[in-house]
């Protein structure tokens, strides 16, 4: 983003803000964004690098703060209303997230990331082909950012659910021949609100159901019902930029449920390269 800004200091500080983002040091961007806000505390360029750099760090409430303070200061600005629309969704809040992305669009019909949400919105709504075109539309003026879906069928699902069970201990088989894999098109709210924070809705690519074996016991026949592992197909689709990498994450994402069978919690599976 190219500062706009008269101020010297205040156009440097934006650099900096913005080669800080770019880089990945989203501490240091926010640090510079407030520094900032000190000589324009409306400064809509200076709020929505501030926004973005707040969300990188999971700190949504803060970002969606930011991003209002910038379509204050600037209605026009697509950015910002698309971060807004960003964390709206990440915080399950869908109808607020479709107005936020809709308005992106109408002040910048070919923003990728506002068209990408959209997508993502109307398949919560069932409404797949109104989803396509808007994925097409992301894809269109950003294609390495967002690829089109890759399609992934129920026999390539099959086909790796059995070559991942060869690579296991036939222990470890005999206890899964009980756990189905199920694949289903998206989470439920339910299912992301298992989680705290809620888990990301376009990031959970899969969810045990279920007690793990460390968790069963004798003396709790709750603890013995069925189990399941759940993959999400159209979470994966929007995931990967190929069929190869497809296969590799669906693969990796059918590991990291059968740890959680195991008992492994998110620091084991990370440990093991599993997340």
């Amino acid at each position: 983003m190219r500062p706009t800004t008269d101020d010297p200091l205040l156009r440097n500080l934006l650099r900096e803000a913005t080669a800080a983002l770019e880089e990945g040091q989203y501490e240091e961007a926010e640090a510079t964004c407030r520094r900032a806000l000190v000589l324009d505390p409306r400064n809509a360029e200076v709020c929505l690098l501030l926004g973005q750099a707040l969300r990188e760090q999971d700190r949504l409430g803060e970002a969606e703060g930011a991003y209002r303070a910038a379509v204050l200061s600037r209605p026009d600005l697509a950015d910002a209303w698309a971060g807004l629309a960003g964390v709206m969704c990440e915080q399950l809040r869908w109808d607020e997230s479709r107005r936020a992305a809709n308005r992106a669009l109408r002040e910048d019909p070919g923003h990728p990331e506002a068209a990408w949400l959209r997508g993502v919105l109307r398949e919560r709504r069932g409404d797949n082909a109104g989803a396509q075109r808007d994925y097409l539309r992301a894809w269109r003026s950003d294609p390495q950012t967002f690829p089109l879906p890759v399609p992934l069928d129920d026999e390539t699902v099959e086909q790796v659910v059995g070559e991942c069970l060869v690579q296991l201990h036939p222990t470890l088989r005999e206890y899964l021949a009980n756990v189905p894999v199920i694949l289903e098109e998206l989470p439920s709210d339910e299912q992301l609100q298992h989680y705290d924070p809620p888990a990301s809705p376009t990031g959970l690519l899969g969810y045990f159901s279920g007690s793990s074996l460390l968790e069963r016991s004798l003396h709790d026949p709750w603890s013995n019902l069925p189990s399941a592992i759940v993959i999400f197909r159209r979470n994966l689709e929007r995931f990967a930029y190929d069929h190869e990498q497809l296969v590799d994450e669906l693969r990796v994402t059918l590991f990291h449920e059968v740890g959680h069978f195991l008992g492994l919690d998110e620091d084991d599976l990370e440990e093991r390269g599993i997340d």
